[in-house]
């Protein structure tokens, strides 16, 4: 039987509102710079009253939904397990992500608010991110479509789901529901600060049964406990079976069945790096569904994170279907 898609991904649903700002805005408004921190209605309203500015994008976003996006520019087929509210934004979401060519279910909507992130963007092309989960924070199994994970390569969970019960009983039922099909299980890490409060319920997952692990070097440095990337990415790998650490303008590091693959990272001048790790993902994994190889997989991921990060906003305007012309980037 052929996959129902390529990977089904499990995730926020978030419309992403990015603004460019000075790093002394976040430090009067007593935001910790370069992380993504929860919040609440009334503190999200007091951030957009201090903002006097109009937003530089906004799309249907969060993490893994970025991730599935970059899969489809790929010429990946993609499917988006989600939660939006019965409002105007989720409304937008909805139509934005099939848009983009990622499949999801319209009978995934519930009476609340679609979340929403604010993406602050300072000059140093760092991102910022404060999130109002809103109903996505009630994402849990009853979200999943058990048939399409079965028949799908890959089933990808975003490490953000871990900050809620029902998110991260979502992840458990999908991975169960993998594992018992022959269906990759792939993860993302997701943010150092989740990696820090969530810790055992990423080590319950990985131990579980993980097969593809994505993260960035800080995240690697978190869970592995060192500083030193060669040695991070091999502890990953020795609870997974294929590691990614991605590492900036430098790279990436990919470790599997005991080698390492060095990517190296695509010159290019940064202007924001909102979902530079989301293309990687998509990239990596468009390249593995498409039987290129996991050291090609990985070029195809350092291309896709450059050129997300020398724009505003976390997806490209242009397709990444000619792959050739990609790889010969490498050559």
């Amino acid at each position: 039987m052929g996959s129902a898609y390529n990977v089904y991904g499990v995730g926020h649903a978030l419309v992403d509102i990015q603004y460019k700002v000075h790093p002394d805005l976040l430090g009067k408004l007593g935001i910790e710079k370069g992380v993504m921190t929860l919040i609440d209605i009334e503190r999200q309203q007091t951030l957009f009253a201090a903002l006097d500015q109009d937003p530089v994008a906004s799309a249907s976003g969060g993490s893994a939904a970025n991730t599935m996006i970059g899969l489809a520019q790929f010429g990946g087929s993609a499917f988006y397990a989600c939660l939006t509210g019965r409002d105007e934004w989720g409304d937008f979401y909805q139509r934005d992500l099939e848009k983009a060519g990622v499949a999801t279910s319209a009978d995934n909507r519930s009476e609340g608010i679609t979340g929403q992130c604010i993406v602050f963007i300072t000059p140093d092309a760092d991102r910022t991110l404060n999130t109002f989960l809103g109903i996505s924070s009630a994402i849990g199994p009853a979200q999943l479509d058990a048939e399409n994970i079965a028949a799908s390569q890959y089933v990808y969970l975003e490490g953000y789901l871990l900050s809620s019960e029902n998110g991260y009983e979502a992840c458990r039922e999908a991975q169960r529901i993998a594992r018992a099909a022959g269906t990759a299980v792939s993860l993302t890490l997701s943010d150092p600060f989740m990696v820090s409060t969530f810790k055992d319920r990423f080590a319950t997952l990985v131990d579980a049964g993980v097969d593809l692990l994505f993260c960035n070097e800080d995240e690697a440095f978190a869970v592995s406990g060192t500083n030193e990337r060669q040695a991070a990415v091999q502890a990953l790998a020795e609870r997974t079976t294929t590691a990614c650490v991605t590492c900036g303008a430098d790279g990436a590091l990919i470790r599997e069945s005991g080698r390492t693959y060095s990517i190296p990272g695509v010159p290019i001048k940064p202007v924001d790096t909102t979902g530079a790790g989301d293309l990687f993902a998509g990239g990596v994994l468009y390249g593995l569904t498409h039987d290129l190889g996991v050291e090609n997989a990985g070029k195809l991921g350092s291309y896709a994170a450059a050129q997300v990060v020398s724009q505003y906003g976390p997806r490209l305007n242009h397709s990444l279907l000619d792959t050739e012309a990609i790889l010969a980037h490498f050559a």
